[in-house]
């Protein structure tokens, strides 16, 4: 009976208690959402310099090809 009544849960009478919470969390998604822009920039620039690079191995094997 004690497991279908959660104990563990607590739901605070004042509900000024909940302030704290929502500026932590609030602090969180901001923090997370830097972030996040900051590992989506990373990747594209690691694209375009991998783009880059696998552009430059492509044509000196169609280098070595012609060469031969």
């Amino acid at each position: 009976m004690n497991v279908l009544l959660m104990p563990f849960l607590y739901f605070p009478e004042d509900k000024s208690e909940y302030i704290p919470a929502a500026i932590s969390f609030a602090v969180f998604m901001v923090l997370m959402i830097f972030a996040f822009r900051w590992i989506r920039k990373n990747s594209k620039k690691q694209e375009a310099e991998t783009k880059v690079l696998e552009d430059q191995i492509l044509k000196e094997r169609r280098q070595a090809k012609e060469l031969k």
